[in-house]
């Protein structure tokens, strides 16, 4: 309670905080957590309510360069006082000028001018030079919003040390681990239903070291946002076809399958139309409606790539984005043969990178292990270094460079440095991809 009275009285916590921003097409979420606690708050759009969506629009003002966001952008362009600019999420990714009243718009700089302002929400509770870290979370994770989340990430001008990037799958996978493990001892699952239904499914191998968790998504295009009728009787036959149809999804998806917990998020799932699907959905499994799920699930994620807890460590998301293989190679360490890991398995494929020197034993080629986390066989990997100087046994020094370019395949750059004065590099360099 007297955390309570300091917030009403305005004094704010110096503390430092992670944030996770859900930024999705129709509305974003913001939540927080100072690092010393374990459970993130979520921020409301209106002040002493749950009401968590904050509609992802900016309307500009009729003849001056004032604008607005969220619910107070939809007023004004309602009230034909302004010019509403909606889907910024994806006009951004698109890159087009935006044209309004005539001039135009950077996207990025718009979606930039949207969180900023967002942000002033969060600004209530926790002063914006707390931030120590900011996870966004969006749906998809294209390389191409990769750069644009990147680009407002700069604009925003926080002092925040972090600021990463996951997709809606892997704020799941992290919001999951966060909950108590009798919530997943068996497979979750989330029915997620805005525009069309689509379901994202938690299963975990329990058979591996560290276990591997994947997600698998799926969207049933038969099951659209409906639009309903004004006569209540013609309502209620919508609502009771609606409730027969996703009961008939969800009976063919859980057919056979042992699920612990069931998750309905979105804005489709808020009227009361989900009666004998419910019901079902509840038989032998815990089931929970609510929105945010995903920026809280942002949020666990940073904390944990902040500081992992021992859990955390016991597992591995390979979703769309990871890594599906650990990257290394064989070295002689104090001459005894040890193995030298390069890229681990679970990381997002355009954030790793390494740089590192060898000592090249003998021969022309260097050798990588390629060890997949999915159960397939281990594979060696060769690059041969066509032209490298003959030289003594262990008078090579090479540098090695090697980077993602895509989920499944590795740039390899490899230059010979020579050996101290001994030997001068030969200046050659060898570059090769690689898939894993």
């Amino acid at each position: 309670m007297l955390q309570d009275r300091k917030d009403l009285l305005g004094k704010k916590n110096s503390k430092k905080v992670a944030v996770g921003y859900d930024l999705g097409k129709s509305y974003a979420q913001i939540s927080y957590c100072r690092l010393e606690e374990t459970e993130p708050e979520t921020v409301s759009a209106v002040t002493g309510t749950e009401q968590y969506n904050i509609p992802t629009v900016l309307c500009k003002r009729k003849g001056v360069g004032q604008w607005y966001y969220g619910k107070e952008a939809i007023k004004f362009a309602r009230e034909e006082e302004g010019i509403l600019v909606e889907d910024l999420l994806t006009l951004a990714e698109r890159g087009e000028d935006v044209i309004v009243e005539g001039e135009a718009f950077d996207p990025a700089a718009l979606l930039t001018l949207f969180v900023k302002r967002s942000l002033s929400l969060l600004n209530l509770r926790v002063s914006l030079n707390q931030i120590e870290a900011f996870m966004f979370t969006v749906d998809t994770l294209t390389p191409r919003m990769v750069d644009v989340l990147g680009k407002v990430a700069v604009g925003l001008n926080l002092k925040a040390q972090h600021i990463c990037f996951q997709n809606h799958m892997e704020s799941f996978y992290a919001y999951t681990l966060h909950q108590s493990k009798e919530l997943w001892k068996n497979d979750v699952i989330i029915f997620e239903y805005d525009t069309v239904l689509k379901s994202l499914w938690f299963k975990c191998n329990a058979r591996t070291t560290p276990q591997v968790v994947m997600i698998e998504q799926q969207e049933y295009s038969q099951m659209g946002r409906r639009v309903w009728k004004e006569d209540e009787e013609a309502k209620e036959r919508q609502m009771e076809d609606l409730d027969q149809l996703f009961l008939s999804i969800a009976q063919r998806a859980l057919q056979g399958e042992m699920v612990s917990t069931v998750f309905l998020l979105g804005d489709g799932f808020k009227e009361e139309w989900a009666k004998e699907s419910l019901k079902f959905l509840c038989r032998n499994r815990r089931a929970f409606k609510g929105n945010n799920l995903y920026s809280k699930g942002a949020c666990y994620g940073m904390m944990e790539r902040l500081n992992a807890s021992r859990q955390w460590k016991e597992y591995v998301y390979l979703g769309e984005d990871k890594l599906k293989s650990n990257i290394g190679m064989r070295a002689l360490r104090r001459g005894e043969d040890s193995y030298y890991a390069i890229l681990d398995a679970g990381t997002n494929w355009y954030e790793v990178t390494s740089d590192f020197d060898i000592i090249l034993e003998s021969g022309n080629t260097v050798d990588f292990v390629i060890t997949p986390m999915t159960g397939g066989k281990v594979e060696n990997k060769t690059i041969a270094l066509e032209g490298l100087p003959e030289r003594p046994r262990a008078a090579t020094r090479l540098n090695v460079h090697i980077e993602m370019t895509a989920v499944n395949q590795a740039a390899v750059t490899i230059e010979d440095m020579g050996f101290g004065e001994l030997f001068s590099s030969s200046g050659k360099a060898w570059t090769q991809t690689i898939m894993v």
